[in-house]
């Protein structure tokens, strides 16, 4: 009997020995799926803040706003010879206000005048598209899906605002549609 009841302890010593280590290898896989579930959302965080960074990089306009139209994508579009684009410094639309940047692109059939401005900030430029359309925009009719704003004025230029970045573009030889297919491709570099 006392065999019998020494055995019984040691067994349930054993099982209770079992119990703790099982509890234990269980809190340790535990707390081993807390640190990888930790550094998942640490790589997490850590992607989305380097992507956050290459789109805010990407939404700098370049130094040579020409640039943003390619004299190929103006031939292609327009379906006519261009020279490259002449470039010289847009005048201020207000005192205090940034110098912008034409680019002239000539054709025997005509010009192309791409004029392009960038606002120290979106707000401002907003507000400056908004004050210059209460001039430009008389009898100008708004146009959908380009940018954050546009409009074509009544005489045939068609006015852009994306992000800080303004620009005007405008040439007698080219319809409605190309004036926006052109804009589509510069607003999408932006």
């Amino acid at each position: 009997m006392l065999a019998a009841q020494l055995s019984s302890e040691w067994e349930q010593r054993q099982l209770q020995h079992c119990g703790t280590l099982d509890i234990i290898l269980a809190l340790g896989k535990a707390l081993h799926m807390a640190k990888l579930n930790q550094m998942s959302w640490t790589a997490a965080a850590f992607l989305l803040v380097a992507c956050s960074i290459e789109l805010a990089v990407a939404a700098e306009p370049p130094a040579d706003l020409c640039s943003l139209l390619p004299t190929a994508v103006v031939r292609k579009t327009l379906g006519q010879t261009y020279d490259s684009a002449l470039k010289t410094v847009a005048p201020r639309p207000y005192a205090n206000t940034a110098e912008g940047t034409d680019c002239t692109y000539q054709s025997k059939s005509g010009n192309l005048l791409f004029r392009a401005y960038v606002d120290p900030s979106p707000a401002v430029a907003a507000e400056l598209f908004a004050r210059l359309k209460s001039f430009f925009g008389r009898g100008s009719a708004s146009v959908s899906g380009i940018g954050d704003e546009a409009y074509l004025d009544a005489q045939h230029g068609l006015h852009v605002r994306k992000g800080k970045v303004r620009f005007f573009i405008s040439a007698k030889a080219a319809s409605d549609k190309q004036l926006s297919d052109i804009a589509i491709g510069v607003v999408g570099q932006l």
